[in-house]
């Protein structure tokens, strides 16, 4: 498997890389490239250039912002997992973050990619999605801010312009609330056939709940019915409001598993994660 021929470029700097961009339109960004090399080597995709950003200073550090976690898009899944302060105010995000394809994905994958490339099987945009993260995109006209709820669109499909690039991720602190985050797969190393993400925070009953699901649609969605079935409720009410996992998804059939298997896992899952964000709280 051989890719077309394309040009090879490498920034120094988020100003050069948005320079090259403009120049080159049918470009695409390289930072670890796991999933970018191998659609290329395939012929899905055909880039007439590749930009390399991963030398980059200032993009792979993470910092404590008072009431959220900044994170550089050049931070790679290894260094999440690791992270103290990930661990700490984060932990959901470094548990998921281990569990991201195997230990050479994890070495060289960055969060600015996973997020960018926007596969409603991978890990890490759900997570986003359920910790209400914001991407800080740059471009020509300078920064602007996304929330995850609006950066998805659907499959590899993001609210990125064509010039703009992801510079970091900021992640509200989680202090206090309980968290899970379970997938369904054949291999350690697969892609889950189905995920859920969970984060819920009770006080006797259940104050807020916030959960999301992995490859039951076009891009990950938050299971909002489950979520508002659990909101004031107790943790006897879990099945119940589990059972509205798949309300509202379109869920693919593919090679792994079919759309009804994947209807039939998310709400079995779903009160799986529940329950052990539960047994997290405090």
């Amino acid at each position: 498997m051989i890719p077309a021929a394309f040009d090879y470029e490498v920034a120094d700097s988020v100003e050069q890389a948005l320079e090259l961009l403009t120049a080159k339109p049918d470009a695409k960004l390289l930072a670890g490239g796991h999933s970018l090399l191998p659609a290329m080597k395939l012929r899905f995709s055909r880039p007439a250039a590749l930009i390399d950003i991963a030398r980059i200073p200032g993009l792979d550090t993470v910092t404590d912002g008072g009431d959220h976690v900044a994170i550089g898009a050049l931070v790679r899944h290894c260094e999440l997992e690791r992270d103290a302060i990930v661990r700490a105010e984060l932990p959901l995000l470094a548990y998921a973050a281990g569990l991201a394809g195997d230990r050479q994905v994890r070495h060289r994958g960055t969060i600015g990619g996973s997020l960018a490339h926007a596969d409603p099987a991978g890990d890490l945009p759900a997570i986003a999605l359920t910790l209400d993260a914001e991407i800080v995109a740059r471009g020509p006209s300078g920064e602007r801010t996304i929330a995850a709820a609006d950066f998805f669109r659907g499959i590899y499909t993001t609210a990125l312009a064509p010039d703009e690039l992801i510079v970091q991720v900021r992640v509200p602190k989680t202090a206090g609330a309980g968290w899970s985050y379970l997938k369904f797969r054949r291999r350690s190393i697969d892609w889950a056939m189905v995920g859920v993400a969970a984060v819920v925070r009770a006080n006797g009953s259940i104050d807020e709940a916030r959960i999301s699901l992995v490859n039951m649609g076009p891009k990950p969605v938050r299971a909002s019915a489950v979520e508002d079935a659990l909101h004031g409720g107790s943790s006897d009410g879990v099945a119940a409001a589990a059972a509205h996992a798949a309300e509202g998804t379109d869920p693919p059939t593919d090679t792994w598993a079919s759309s009804d298997f994947r209807r039939h896992l998310a709400p079995v899952l779903t009160e799986q994660a529940v329950n052990e964000a539960l047994s997290r709280t405090g």
